[in-house]
């Protein structure tokens, strides 16, 4: 647009005063109000809850799979099946449709029906006579390949850009995802650990990928909010991922239509990350130059080109180690509550809280509603400036360290009430999740372009020590029905929260890193590029008079 130089009657060039309106607009832009940062946090909550959703049916649906009225040996670790394929094209062959004088229509759709069981398309469905052993090995693979690439996720995102990862890692789980079915009936209990094991492989690359796009387009003002929505994903995954997979294996769709029917999501959600996603808002084809200026304004200076990972910088920056510490705890905590409780519930309360599909799920249920307080709550803080950012973090941490460390000792001693149980999970869930607003985005705050890979570091660490909670406990429980053995296992994990915590709060930072700037170098490029904005604003600027 032509912009009109004619003078007012106050002697103001009327061009000159648009563009200052425009600019002043832009620098106080309003954190009110939907954009295209929303829709980016949008679609990384379906991304984590599409993979959450997908990690978590495996256990639900192996009930389904395995043929859990026969008694197997460890030493029978083959695949058998309770209905063979074979046995069911001898049921259809050709001498027995001539006994039932058969027509060759017939003769046609009970071929067509042998193909379709061979392609697990159609009920009956294929039972597994698999052990407890074998079971274990089937679910614990998923986590194998989860382990591997933590780190490498990390620079993967920050080399080759979050979008394209997890498109990448969505679209291979709905492969697998797909093709499980086919792989556990033709390849057995190993076969389907390896797709397992790659799906692993490929989900450890979220996490990283999820950071990367958050330390592109979170502003410091809004950054618990939108963080904490797109985290919010993988608590009500968990929830829906137990109810929709039970519920799927119950219907005719079976086993094999739980996997089918997360590789279609999947496939969906991964092609909405490809086609509206973007690793910056520089890169967004359709984000106004308005909120791309706010953004780019808050996180301060990124740089234009790709930089390799300062990592002595990162190693030795006590900042970092503060939030490995917490990261730490709370993974020993979360799989004490995640593998531990239940058997605890089931061993010594006498409460079978598996057995009720409500009391399992209204504990994610209040944990994802509270999330929306916390993540209110801490940007609030921030933005009235309560609070500097550090003292925040490590606010919403401690409250999501403490309280759930005394909810895991009054766990241990409260009496055989199911009320009551339920009660005490319910509060030690909803204080949990503060830490979301705690270390969990505290990586961002320190380095907005390597957060990708500092959530890599620290949830490599925090998964190879949190995997060691099981082995505790079952090092501990000598008699699984002992009060007394499970207030010790209770009492290791309040202790963990409690010291991981500490460290946290005594060596925690809330600043920008200095290795986080990009070098002077780039400083001519980033003219550049705030003159190139500063020119889209000023085409987008209209007369105050006609």
């Amino acid at each position: 647009m032509v912009v009109n130089d004619s003078t007012d009657n106050n002697g103001t060039e009327n061009g000159k005063s648009v563009q200052v309106n425009v600019l002043e607009e832009c620098n106080e832009f309003k954190v009110s109000g939907w954009g295209y940062r929303h829709q980016q946090c949008l679609i990384l909550f379906f991304c984590l809850l599409t993979a959450l959703s997908m990690r978590s049916c495996m256990g639900v649906a192996l009930v389904d799979m395995v043929n859990s009225n026969i008694e197997y040996s460890d030493k029978n670790l083959v695949l058998a099946n309770a209905t063979d394929i074979n046995s069911l094209g001898k049921k259809y062959n050709g001498s027995n449709l001539k006994e039932n004088n058969i027509t060759d229509d017939n003769e046609a759709k009970s071929h067509i029906q042998v193909v379709l069981h061979s392609l697990l398309l159609i009920p009956p469905y294929p039972k597994f006579q698999w052990t407890k052993k074998t079971q274990d090995i089937v679910t614990s693979s998923f986590f194998w390949g989860y382990m591997l690439l933590q780190i490498p996720g990390g620079q993967l995102a920050h080399r080759f850009g979050a979008r394209y990862l997890l498109t990448g890692a969505l679209l291979i789980n709905a492969v697998m995802s797909f093709c499980v079915p086919w792989a556990a009936f033709y390849g057995g209990w190993i076969l389907l650990a390896i797709f397992r094991m790659v799906q692993g492989l490929t989900q450890a690359c979220l996490l990283p990928g999820v950071h990367t796009i958050l330390g592109k387009w979170a502003p410091l003002e809004e950054r618990g909010r939108l963080a904490g929505w797109a985290y919010g994903g993988s608590v009500l995954g968990a929830v829906l991922g137990l109810t929709i997979t039970g519920f799927i294996a119950t219907s005719p769709l079976g086993w094999p239509g739980i996997f089918r029917f997360y590789g279609i999501i999947s496939a969906i959600i991964g092609s909405v990350m490809w086609i509206f996603g973007a690793d910056t808002p520089a890169q967004h084809k359709s984000i106004s130059a308005t909120e791309r200026r706010y953004i780019e304004e808050r996180l301060g200076s990124n740089g234009k080109k790709k930089r390799s990972i300062p990592w002595s910088s990162i190693l030795r920056c006590r900042g970092v180690w503060a939030i490995i510490a917490a990261h730490v705890g709370q993974s020993w905590g979360q799989l004490t509550f995640y593998t531990e409780v239940p058997a605890f519930m089931d061993k010594v309360m006498g409460v079978n809280i598996k057995a009720n599909g409500m009391l399992t799920a209204l504990p994610y249920l209040m944990m994802w509603f509270a999330n929306f307080f916390f993540t209110w709550f801490s940007d609030m803080l921030i933005v009235k400036k309560i609070l500097n950012v550090a003292n925040t973090r490590k606010l919403a941490n401690s409250f999501g360290s403490f309280l759930p460390a005394i909810g895991l000792v009054v766990l241990a001693f409260v009496p055989k009430n199911i009320y009551v149980v339920e009660a005490v999970l319910i509060i030690l869930c909803v204080c949990k999740v503060a830490a979301n607003v705690g270390f969990h985005i505290n990586h961002i705050d320190l380095s907005s372009n390597f957060s990708g890979t500092l959530i890599g570091l620290s949830n490599f660490a925090a998964n190879a020590f949190g995997s060691l909670a099981p082995i505790v406990a079952g090092l501990i429980l000598t008699d699984v029905t002992s009060e007394y053995l499970w207030r010790k296992v209770f009492f290791v994990s309040a202790g963990l929260y409690v010291i991981t915590n500490l460290v946290y709060v005594m060596f925690g930072e809330g600043e920008k890193a200095d290795w986080d700037n990009p070098p002077e170098d780039d400083s001519e490029e980033e003219k550049e590029d705030s003159n190139e904005l500063e020119s889209m604003i000023k085409e987008n600027t209209v007369t105050l008079q006609q």
